[in-house]
């Protein structure tokens, strides 16, 4: 899944673990969220680690969201990963800025 997210906004991000049958299913412990590029967008998760808000920072570009979780409950360890490609794209206009080009003869 990709997910197009201009500068100026923020989303909630959020993950519903499922057994094979797609049915809810339980996680060992909060599930970990992380930006492979956080000059682009920053993740801030729920308590739960169930949601988070994806969060532009500023520069244009492209950035994968990545979400991590326990699926074995107990000692044993069987981690899930969940991916998300996120281009962050300029935002609503604001102003308009005028170029004047080379002077030249009239």
């Amino acid at each position: 899944m990709s997910l197009i997210l201009p500068i100026d906004r923020v989303v909630t991000l959020s993950i519903q673990p499922v057994d094979a049958a797609g049915n809810p299913a339980p996680v060992d412990g909060a599930p970990v969220w992380s930006s492979s590029d956080e000059s682009l967008a920053v993740v801030v998760p729920a308590e739960d680690g169930l949601s988070a808000e994806l969060r532009p920072v500023g520069a244009l570009g492209l950035a994968q969201i990545s979400v991590m979780a326990d699926a074995r409950l107990g000692p044993d360890t069987l981690t899930l990963t969940g991916l998300l490609d996120v281009q962050i794209v300029g935002g609503e206009a604001v102003a308009l800025n005028i170029a004047a080009g080379e002077l030249r003869n009239a």
